[in-house]
């Protein structure tokens, strides 16, 4: 069974994701606080309406269901739950076992880009080559 999503958007969510991992936690939960004229690193600071997870979510969501089953598969063989010959395993029991949004799943995975590079890695796609093609 052949991957359903490109390599191209899977490259699109590592890159976003690095960016939303690229942030902390807020240490306060009032945004207006935490101004960037007042406190530079505020900058780096993930708050509930992020938009970085705002925009990657929403990437997400818009994928048709194949997409968003291979991007959960990408991610397993990433983190070693699968490995690459049992891709088609992975798409069936992601597709079998998804309850949650899988935006909402996948942004609660820390160091999913890492997972996401390695799965490319390991599925046979240069890393390199697919982000300079969404870059």
């Amino acid at each position: 069974m052949p991957l359903e999503i490109a390599p191209e958007k899977i490259a699109h969510v590592i890159i976003k994701a690095r960016e939303f991992d690229a942030k902390v936690g807020a240490w306060d939960e009032s945004p207006e606080d935490g101004d960037a004229e007042e406190d530079p690193a505020s900058v780096l600071e993930s708050f509930s309406d992020d938009t970085v997870f705002q925009e990657v979510a929403s990437f997400i969501e818009a994928l048709n269901d194949d997409e968003q089953v291979g991007l959960v598969a990408v991610t397993w063989i990433g983190r070693g739950t699968f490995e690459a010959d049992e891709l088609e395993e992975a798409i069936t029991t992601a597709r079998d076992e998804a309850v949650n949004k899988t935006s909402v799943y996948l942004l609660g995975i820390p160091l999913l880009a890492d997972y996401l590079e390695e799965g490319l890695e390991k599925l046979g796609y240069s890393v390199d080559d697919v982000e300079s093609d969404v870059l």
